[in-house]
């Protein structure tokens, strides 16, 4: 595909580990809610977002691409889990 053809999409991409799977950082946030006086705070997960532009010749392409980045760079997918927005930029 040639990069300068199509339209320009931002996808927002939320990459957050599975259930299950253990999240240290969100135990040392909720635990630091907590000693600050949170304590509704009855857990916490730590995810990841990313932000990006990429050109494709439709919506569906640009899913299948972003898609694709997910699952060989972005997110661990042993572990982790991601969805996506995409928008016309």
């Amino acid at each position: 595909m040639d990069v300068n053809e199509g339209t320009r999409w931002r996808a927002e991409v939320f990459i957050s580990l599975r259930p299950g799977v253990n999240d240290p950082q969100g135990l040392a946030v909720r635990d630091g809610l907590r000693r600050l006086g949170y304590m509704e705070v009855e857990d916490v997960r730590v995810g990841r977002y990313v932000q990006m532009w990429l050109k494709a010749p439709d919506r569906k392409t640009a899913e299948e691409r972003v898609g694709l980045m997910c699952d060989q760079l972005l997110a661990n997918p042993v572990v982790e889990q991601y969805r996506f927005n995409l928008e016309p930029a």
